[in-house]
């Protein structure tokens, strides 16, 4: 009788684990009536959340609060609803240069002062008392890098606290006891999924709270909610998944978070292809967070085997932005094979909203287990070394590539770095050294077949000469004083 029943059982677990998907393909679809419109760039400062957090002030089902300041004096807001018993805590940018989850906060809070669902917002906020705190780092935001002002990370000040951002932090998880605690990041978007070529665009953490990586209750539940998320990514980003290491690390606030008692997520949001600005990360972020949220208030995630939680693959570091495979390269006569790892190095500009390209080779060499999130399998071509001219009238046009010129001499603008024409300006008195590729150099050189150039690499972007410039993904050249 058992073995007849065991089928019919099995389906009642996975019903009961995974039966919220009709909430989560909900939530996918109508996002964009949710979405705030005014975060749309990755450069999130301060002032740029003020006027959403007025708004929410204002707002009887919310309840704002100021709980500190930063280094420089701005603001550090609290935003909470709910009524529940289970206190959960979400703050985000606490790295400045890290603000992807904050957009998502925000899109989350106009969903919850929504008229939709109901239904399922009834049994959340019935369930749980949700506290907001959008932005932890505000002063490293406002330059746009990963540190406060006292240029320390504060996710290592869990234990001196000597950073008023991170004492805020400490003071608040601990007045509310938090059940559950969501620690919010971006990571670098050359991770990928173990042993795949597949960005990591969401990873996970359930941090250890000792040495030991024992596993108690508080540990067990945040592992099973991020089985749960992890399952809902499948949906969306399939395999692009990782997980990161569970090393303790006693500065770190998560661990400690974990060890004061509160099931700790760790969420970074990585790369996703053509997804500069991370718009579809912050989606994902959105739409897993408010399930995981539901199957909280739901009391479902903890019939989910935790044995899943190891079966995410872990996060590996082996993506480059463009990959170009065994291209033959001469250097003192002979011809060598080499893969070429390109990086597409973000330069941010002084008023730190806007930012261009400075590539350079990560790394060459045999990078047969490497990935690129483009790759150009470069097998029968020759690198060419890039020319310089001086401009004629017409300056740019797209005749100059086909004949291996990268470099025009010509009156340089006053102030700009970089050029969105695919060709660096140089200045009278620049010289062009001799080429050679080797790791941190700019990438920028020809592809020929035969005797015919077909490619251009400028400034780690590549151009197929048989194609409209204009109708391909390239960011800038650069200008050379």
């Amino acid at each position: 009788m058992l073995k007849k029943l065991l089928p019919f059982i099995l389906v009642l677990t996975t019903l009961s684990i995974y039966g919220q998907e009709a909430i989560t393909s909900q939530l996918y679809e109508t996002y964009e009536k949710y979405k705030e419109p005014s975060l749309d760039k990755r450069r999130v400062k301060h002032i740029d959340i003020q006027p959403l957090i007025q708004q929410f002030d204002a707002n009887s089902k919310f309840k704002v609060q100021k709980v500190g300041e930063s280094i420089e004096g701005r603001n550090l807001n609290l935003i909470s609803i709910g009524t529940g018993k289970i206190n959960v805590f979400l703050w985000s940018q606490m790295h400045g240069n890290e603000p992807t989850a904050t957009q998502a906060i925000f899109d989350i809070l106009h969903f919850l002062d929504s008229n939709e669902f109901k239904k399922e917002k009834q049994e959340i906020l019935s369930q749980l008392s949700l506290h907001f705190l959008p932005m932890l780092n505000p002063d490293g935001a406002e330059v746009f890098q990963r540190r406060n002002t006292l240029g320390i990370d504060i996710n290592r000040d869990a234990l001196r606290l000597q950073s008023p951002e991170g004492r805020a932090l400490k003071r608040i998880r601990d007045s509310l006891n938090a059940d559950f605690g969501f620690n919010l990041h971006d990571q670098s978007t050359y991770y990928n999924a173990e042993l795949t070529n597949k960005p990591a665009t969401i990873s996970y953490l359930a941090t250890a709270y000792n040495y030991e990586k024992d596993i108690n209750e508080i540990r067990a539940n945040a592992m099973k909610i991020i089985v749960y998320m992890n399952k809902i990514i499948q949906n969306y980003a399939p395999g692009q998944v990782g997980r990161y290491s569970d090393d303790f690390e006693p500065r770190a606030f998560g661990d400690n978070i974990a060890k004061w008692g509160t099931s700790l997520i760790l969420i970074e949001s990585g790369g996703y292809a053509n997804d500069v600005e991370k718009q579809e990360i912050r989606k994902l972020n959105y739409v897993s967070i408010l399930s995981a949220l539901y199957t909280i208030a739901k009391d479902t995630y903890k019939s989910i085997p935790i044995e899943d939680y190891e079966k995410i693959p872990h996060n590996d570091r082996k993506l480059f932005d463009l990959k170009i495979a065994n291209a033959t390269y001469n250097l003192l006569g002979e011809d060598y094979i080499l893969d070429l790892g390109i990086y597409r190095n973000e330069v941010d500009l002084t008023d730190h909203n806007h930012f261009y390209y400075r590539s350079s080779v990560g790394d060459q060499g045999d990078l047969s287990t490497f990935y690129g999130y483009e790759t150009f399998d470069a097998s029968g071509y020759t690198i060419v070394p890039p020319r310089m001219v001086s401009a004629t009238g017409e300056g740019y046009t797209q005749n100059l590539l086909k004949e291996g010129v990268a470099y025009l001499k010509t009156a340089l603008p006053k102030l700009d770095p970089a050029v969105n024409t695919p060709v660096h300006l140089v200045g009278e008195d620049f010289k062009l050294t001799p080429f050679r590729l080797q790791p941190g150099v700019n990438p920028t050189f020809f592809l020929k077949k035969g005797d015919k150039i077909t490619h251009a690499v400028i400034n780690g972007f590549l151009l197929d000469l048989s194609k409209p410039i204009e109708e391909q993904n390239f960011g800038n050249a650069l200008i050379y004083r």
